[in-house]
């Protein structure tokens, strides 16, 4: 437990103590308030290399994103983490295993930390979704927060049930390291909401490569983006990959 200890003289004016408090309450709550969310996306799936729609849809990592998996836990096992939570689908749990493994930590599995559902437009490919859906295609392009993919999720509708994960999370850990496992466009569409950024502009305004890391932290002014898209930790020649 940490006291702080204001000490002034009874001649100081009552101006000046009242200062003197509101510094000591701002650095109480930088002391009590530190929490750092860890966004990874999950490793490399065959649809990461083809870009063909994948949302609702349950591949297992590639070979190649297993090692992504081993080199994450490998290059972040020595923080102090405090939680991890996860998409509940092979993927994202595939790349959160070998860390939760090491460290014998339990996974919490949260639906709303699912990618987007693609709809009819599941396993297409976009060329294909071109010819088949043009109309429902141009109007997500143009505007995904309000226009979904065919039978699918629009981003206001992502960030809904992902922004109440977030919440559960900052509810649960005022401080600590979390990790949250998740998806190409639900961390994007997450970084946006917590950044003030248009929904609707996720696409527009983030990249998210498969392996990535994204760290938020929350401190006095709110959540600040630390780091953004990291993939050092994995080495050279798994970040020269090709794929989405």
């Amino acid at each position: 437990m940490l006291v702080l200890v204001l000490e002034t003289p009874d001649e100081e004016e009552d101006e000046n103590d009242a200062r003197n408090v509101s510094v000591i309450r701002i650095l109480i709550w930088r002391i009590k308030v530190s929490l750092k969310l860890y966004f990874l996306r999950h490793g490399e799936t065959i649809y990461s290399e083809t870009g063909a729609y994948c949302g609702d849809l349950d591949p297992e990592l590639t070979s190649e994103g297993h090692q992504m998996a081993r080199a994450f836990a490998e290059a972040h096992r020595s923080i102090a983490w405090t939680a991890v939570y996860v998409s509940p689908m092979k993927r994202t749990i595939a790349t959160a295993k070998p860390l939760c493994d090491a460290l014998g930590l339990r996974m919490e599995l949260r639906d709303g930390l699912k990618e987007i559902r693609y709809g009819k437009w599941e396993d297409k490919s976009v060329e294909f979704v071109k010819q088949h859906y043009w109309d429902d295609y141009i109007h997500w392009l143009a505007e995904p927060a309000w226009n979904a993919p065919t039978g699918g999720e629009t981003s206001v509708e992502i960030a809904s049930r992902a922004s109440l994960v977030i919440a559960e999370i900052q509810k649960g850990y005022a401080t600590g390291n979390v990790l949250v496992v998740s998806h190409k466009a639900t961390i994007r569409i997450i970084l946006c909401d917590l950044l003030g950024i248009d929904l609707g502009r996720y696409r527009d305004r983030i990249d998210m490569l498969a392996g990535s890391v994204s760290i938020v932290k929350f401190d006095l002014h709110g959540p600040l983006l630390q780091v953004l898209g990291d993939r050092a930790y994995m080495g050279e020649k798994l970040r020269a990959r090709t794929g989405t």
